[in-house]
């Protein structure tokens, strides 16, 4: 856990994350990251010199694997609150839109409920469990799909809402997340996701393995880059 807390304090400390009185909801799905993050800041909210409150939110999207029991008792475990929130997404993305490349539509439909929910329970921050990894893979899905240079945000304001998003995992990289869970033994949620193994972020994903054994400074230099860019507000507040 102190090797989590660090990547996580980093984050938060140098895109100021997190202010006294905040009340963070966290998206949990379930996986690896999200059940990562949720430890992490309840560890975090020990000692934190900044208080803040937290919950935790699932949306169920609808497939048989979503174990509502599972993620109760992960709340449990660590005294949080545990919110689902029901939705129609495998019926609206699969069966009736029938979307050949359904991951952006599915990720908007969730963050859509992750907002509305996260207000209905009085939060003003929605924290999400994207990690190093998850930055750099989109930061090429853009450059090589949309020929544009644009990644997730540290930290994003959502006016129409009036919550702020942040993403505290983002210096974490995936293998430490892995490692996190497996020596802890950590449960996670087994998914039957119909896009699993088959979408363009698995071809990144493989292509940022193989330059990292190529080129071991890779992803700290990508990271250094789009820093220095300024891409998406990635130049650190410190």
């Amino acid at each position: 856990m102190q090797r989590i807390l660090s990547y996580l304090r980093k984050a938060i400390e140098n895109y100021n994350m997190i202010e006294e009185g905040d009340k963070i909801a966290v998206a949990l799905s379930g996986g690896k990251d999200s059940i990562t993050l949720l430890m992490g800041l309840k560890a975090l909210q020990r000692f934190y010199p900044k208080k803040f409150d937290l919950i935790a939110i699932s949306v169920n999207p609808g497939f048989e694997f979503f174990d509502t029991t599972f993620l109760k008792e992960i709340c449990n475990n660590i005294n949080v609150e545990f919110v689902e929130a029901e939705s129609h997404i495998k019926e609206i993305v699969f069966d009736i839109r029938k979307e050949k490349n359904p991951c952006s539509l599915c990720a908007n439909l969730r963050r859509g409920i992750l907002n509305s929910t996260a207000i209905e329970h009085g939060c003003n921050k929605l924290a999400l469990g994207h990690n190093e990894d998850d930055v750099l893979e989109t930061f090429f899905l853009n450059m090589l799909y949309a020929g544009n240079l644009s990644t997730f945000a540290p930290v994003s304001y959502m006016d129409r809402s009036k919550v702020t998003l942040i993403r505290p995992l983002i210096y974490a990289p995936e293998k430490e997340i892995r490692k996190f869970i497996k020596r802890s033994g950590i449960n996670v949620m087994k998914k039957n996701c119909p896009m699993d193994g088959v979408s363009k972020r698995e071809d990144i994903k493989e292509m940022l393995y193989k330059l990292s054994i190529k080129i071991p400074n890779v992803r700290a230099n990508l990271i250094g880059a789009i820093k220095r860019a300024n891409i998406n507000g990635w130049q650190e507040f410190k």
